[in-house]
């Protein structure tokens, strides 16, 4: 049997298994039953003792079409992610004709765009760190698109090409770059980017995640304004020295569906500009927030976030495998084992939650009784 597509680390949450491949960087989450398997075809030294194994529950299995699904799954897993070719890829200076200047934690950066709609990628959300151009930029940020790829490079380095229909992928790894350059740090110290808003209370936080339109951003900017601190929107950076989120200051996104609920509580909301940056997204403010007391904060709770009309709003655990399978597919996370490990580790000691709701003081008063629990704990 073939032991070199064994999973590198696994880890044990409740009912389910935690799988994690160091060739691919890929986790995978399986049932206790389908990790049975695993252990005894990895056990085994040949298909014909895979069978024996098997015969003993059932003596009618068909092991061999068995050793092939998994044979099959475990090569899947060990698929690498799709990379790019730097040598394709031309770029000149003067192809990004629009330039901005901006400063957060004191440290200043440069960003050059080729088109508007390109910009509209990155620059509403950092719009309120824009600053003129009296201060020599460290980082120069260039973003073009050349066919139908999306081109990040830093200081003339490539630094990533997608797909332009995934450019959430590219919105992630600048802000990642961004958070290094104001954090002090390199990309080898994050643990991750994880694709949620994450909210604090000045002592711990919380991190909300969901899909698109469930409503974690809207939740997020009605807790800023009932006294939280907005830590981190829709992308939050995780360190590897201490596990804590760190801040983001990209402004918190709303959705046209959300500006009745937010106007009267948020100064000067109809002043803010409104961007249509595709059908998809459709308009959106971006509302800037205060920023925290301190750089970061711990992670205690992770909320699946979940709005629906009408709803009673109830805050419940949830099993590790509906939250990966939300959290993962959006997030950055290090291929370095010893992060996995950490990330693993880190998981363990999270609280994982699904709020559900439609009444938002309800909400609101849910979350504050979570964060004094964690407090106290």
């Amino acid at each position: 049997m073939n032991n070199n597509l064994a999973p590198t680390y696994q880890r044990l949450f409740g009912s389910y298994w935690v799988l994690w491949y160091k060739n691919s960087n890929v986790y995978s989450i399986v049932e206790l039953d389908f990790k049975d398997l695993l252990d005894d075809y990895f056990e085994s030294n040949s298909i014909d003792a895979f069978g024996k194994k098997l015969a003993l529950v059932d003596s009618n299995v068909d092991y061999i079409n068995i050793a092939k699904t998994l044979n099959s799954y475990l090569e899947q897993c060990h698929l690498e992610k799709d990379s790019f070719d730097k040598k394709t890829l031309h770029f000149e200076s003067d192809d990004c004709a629009i330039s901005k200047h901006y400063c957060a934690n004191g440290r200043y950066f440069q960003v050059n765009y080729d088109t508007d709609l390109v910009q509209k990628t990155i620059h509403p959300a950092i719009a309120h760190l824009e600053v003129e151009a009296l201060h020599a930029s460290k980082i120069v940020f260039d973003i073009f698109l050349e066919g139908n790829q999306l081109v990040l490079l830093k200081n003339n380095t490539i630094i990533t090409s997608v797909q332009k229909r995934n450019y959430h992928l590219l919105q992630g790894k600048f802000i990642m770059e961004m958070l290094s350059y104001i954090h002090n740090k390199k990309e080898s110290d994050w643990l991750g980017t994880f694709h949620g808003s994450t909210i604090t209370d000045g002592n711990n936080s919380i991190l909300f995640i969901g899909e698109s339109g469930k409503g974690k951003s809207t939740l997020s900017a009605l807790l800023v304004a009932h006294g939280f601190a907005l830590l981190a929107d829709d992308v939050s950076p995780i360190s590897s020295e201490n596990s804590h989120i760190y801040y983001n200051p990209s402004a918190i996104s709303i959705k046209k569906g959300a500006f009745n609920t937010l106007r009267p509580l948020i100064d000067d909301f109809d002043d803010i500009p409104n961007t249509f940056f595709n059908k998809t997204k459709g308009l959106l403010k971006y509302v800037p927030c205060k920023t925290p007391k301190k750089d970061s904060y711990p992670c205690k709770s992770i909320i699946m976030v979940n709005y629906k009309s009408s709803a009673e709003t109830t805050l419940e655990n949830v099993s590790i495998k509906k939250a990966l399978e939300t959290l993962i597919p959006d997030s950055w996370l290090s291929p370095n084992p010893t992060h996995a490990k950490q990330i693993l580790d880190w998981l363990t000691q999270v609280n994982i939650y699904e709020l559900t709701y439609s009444n938002t003081n309800n909400a609101i008063e849910e979350i504050t009784t979570l964060f004094r629990k964690m407090k106290n704990n």
